[in-house]
């Protein structure tokens, strides 16, 4: 059975794993290496690789730490070209390109952010499962033919949320101008999984939710009501 775990998951610093109990994969690498290596109980030995979805140091800050340790790095090339990643451990991706990392058959997905950005649709040859991993994103337009067996998407911020925090100076127009033009709403990942194959789904994870535009135990509520599948509030 394939296991997704979150590690961290904020604009911060973003770290999750997926395993198939055959080859583990780290997606994303935001977090300083000596935080990745303690999260992972100091067994980098056991990744085997690295898929990141694009340049910004919240996701890929630890790629250079990472590949210095004998780990490679799949990302777009322009992730790899604005953070001068090179080598041959380092991979470009390209949106809908599929590729293979160990057991995993890994496709990046096209996603709406302010520079290039992938999400991965992952499907294990060892057990036959899939998940798929879509963050940073206003939208996802992409849709998923045949069942997937985990959900991990972006649940950034509540709309009523953000407005009240605009309306009291809590928050700024610039800010609340970047957060509705590159990440995902309740709203908006509510309509992506009413639109989706959830036969199969058997659980959901709900990824880099605002700190300040949020509401954790709304959003699991939600969810799980409109999907009826167990969902998980991914580790700030």
């Amino acid at each position: 059975m394939i296991e997704f775990k979150s590690h961290a998951s904020s604009s911060s610093g973003n770290l999750y794993t997926i395993d198939d109990q055959r080859t583990k994969i780290m997606i994303e690498c935001g977090i300083p290496i000596r935080s990745i290596k303690k999260v992972l109980n100091f067994k980098l030995s056991d990744v085997q690789a690295c898929i990141s979805g694009h340049g910004h140091q919240d996701h890929i800050r630890a790629a250079k730490d990472i590949m210095a340790a004998g780990i490679d790095l799949y990302a777009p090339q322009e992730a790899l070209d604005a953070t001068d990643i090179c080598g041959h451990r380092a991979h470009s991706v390209e949106a809908l390109r599929q590729c293979r990392i160990g057991s995993w058959l890994v496709m990046p997905v096209p996603l709406a952010h302010d520079l290039p950005c992938v999400g991965f649709l992952l499907k294990s040859s060892f057990t036959g499962e899939s998940a798929v991993y879509l963050c940073d994103t206003q939208f996802v337009n992409h849709r998923f033919k045949g069942s997937l067996d985990i959900i991990a998407i972006e649940c950034n911020y509540d709309l009523g949320i953000l407005r009240s925090n605009l309306e009291s100076g809590a928050l700024g127009v610039e800010a609340a101008r970047r957060t509705v033009n590159n990440h995902m709403s309740l709203e908006t990942v509510k309509g992506f999984l009413r639109a989706t194959d959830l036969s199969r789904v058997r659980e959901i994870h709900l990824l880099h939710l605002s700190a300040g535009n949020s509401s954790a135990y709304h959003f699991q509520r939600e969810i799980q009501e409109v999907t009826g599948k167990p969902t998980y509030i991914a580790e700030a």
